[in-house]
């Protein structure tokens, strides 16, 4: 602990004012500084999936200038002016989680969560971003929110109001009557006309597509098969049909907008995997025509294999009902099982973790599981950096420590490739080149 103090307080002195102190110690924007350079013991390539090092990392106006590999490099570089040496760390990229639910508490669910109206779920929304980025995710994918609450939260972060990570957001997520997506199923009929963001054609599809995009999102979420978590579906049973998430697909893509389906059963992966998705969401039961399927459309799937452990062992006392726990118990080792059957297969595989389920900012808790059920270090790592970044269309922007990308990083006290579980203890977090306190983890259990 000291010793990740002291480095930190050395850091932050290094760095020209007020930029960084007013990031460490005011929530809400920062300006950037205009540019410092700092050295490490090591660094995560996600291209080639190695760690190089030692290296030095140049960053202006928030925008990596250049990384240079070397002892020769930097000795180079202390000539010509400040270098600040970071110590015997390493840096990665920040890490990119493509399926979190920021609005979500993990202690409000099933009927818990119906006495939470949508301001007060936005602001619990702005306390989860900023939890997020401290654990050194500092870009995610929101697969659905309540109203628009989640376009509002990355415009306020986007406009320097809040401090929180990178946001793309699917707006309202698109599902049939009666099904995991697009009605609140908690609540009688009388009590939800209808619900918000129901599509029972195809026509009502590409509404609700188009309905999307006026209000600001960045991407589409739909369902094609009934969930875990709500009430009254089978999480096996398919729900759409081809002709209507073809043409919420055909519509999403005439937009610019990538579609993510969650799907739990075989038919369901299937059907969205022919309507064209970009990613699916879950995939609990992929078979192995799914799994060509996906691979051949070079769609990734993205599969959040830690939020069992969540649901079985807490999921009660938080809220979780019956109905929905016992599905889980069906549910959670089959994808597991299924999450190293797509690997093998060679299948796009993605970080996202269904953090809201479970609580924000244990969502690097993940990367441990995808060890365990078959990656490498170096192959979890990826998934969370450089190919979440291509699944969300941003990766000449964040996913690797390059010359022009955002300078996303984070610092972690060892070699991510020897111990996957240092991601759980970074130092500091960087977002676009501001220094953020990251959250302690000392006394993480994993």
């Amino acid at each position: 602990m000291r010793i990740r103090l002291l480095l930190r307080i050395a850091f932050i002195l290094s760095l020209p004012l007020p930029g960084c102190l007013y990031a460490n110690h005011h929530e809400g924007g920062a300006e950037k500084p205009a540019g410092y350079k700092v050295t490490a013991a090591g660094y995560f390539d996600a291209a080639s999936g190695e760690v190089r090092g030692p290296v030095l990392m140049h960053v202006v106006d928030g925008r990596i200038h250049h990384v240079d590999v070397g002892t020769a490099a930097i000795n180079e570089a202390r000539a010509q002016g400040p270098v600040t040496d970071l110590g015997d760390v390493y840096l990665t990229p920040g890490f990119i989680d493509a399926h979190v639910h920021l609005l979500s508490d993990a202690n409000l669910h099933g009927y818990r969560r119906l006495g939470t109206s949508l301001p007060r779920r936005t602001l619990i929304g702005a306390r989860n971003a900023a939890t997020t980025l401290r654990a050194g995710v500092t870009t995610v994918r929101m697969v659905g929110a309540p109203g628009y609450g989640g376009v509002a939260l990355r415009d306020a972060i986007n406009d320097g109001d809040l401090i929180g990570p990178r946001i793309l957001t699917a707006g309202m997520a698109i599902g049939i009557t009666g099904g995991h997506c697009g009605d609140n199923n908690l609540l009688p009929w009388e009590a939800n006309p209808g619900g918000h963001s129901v599509a029972d054609s195809p026509w009502d599809a590409r509404r609700l597509v188009r309905q999307n995009r006026k209000f600001g999102a960045d991407l589409i979420k739909t369902c094609s098969t009934g969930g875990v978590l709500s009430k009254g579906t089978e999480v096996g049973a398919p729900q759409g049909t081809i002709e209507e998430l073809t043409a919420l697909v055909e519509e999403a893509h005439s937009h610019g907008m990538k579609v993510a389906s969650h799907a739990h059963g075989t038919t369901g992966i299937k059907n969205a995997l022919k309507a064209g998705v970009d990613s699916v969401e879950h995939a609990s039961f992929i078979d192995d025509e799914g799994i060509q399927l996906a691979k051949a459309n070079n769609a990734a799937l993205v599969m959040d294999i830690y939020v069992t452990e969540y649901i079985l062992g807490e999921g009660e006392a938080a809220g979780i009902l019956e109905e929905s726990l016992a599905k889980e118990r069906r549910t959670g080792q089959i994808q597991r099982d299924n999450f190293r059957k797509a690997l093998e297969a060679g299948v796009r595989m993605v970080f996202g973790t269904d953090a809201g389920v479970y609580p924000h900012g244990d969502n690097l808790k993940q990367l441990s599981r995808m060890v365990k059920f078959g990656m490498t270090p170096s192959q979890a790592l990826q998934a969370a950096t450089i190919h979440a970044a291509e699944l969300l269309g941003l990766k000449d922007e964040v996913g690797e420590l390059k010359a022009g990308a955002a300078a996303d990083f984070v610092v972690l006290p060892a070699n991510p490739l020897e111990d996957i579980s240092v991601v759980l203890k970074p130092i500091t977090v960087y977002r676009a080149g501001i220094a953020y306190d990251a959250e302690q983890r000392d006394d993480v259990v994993l």
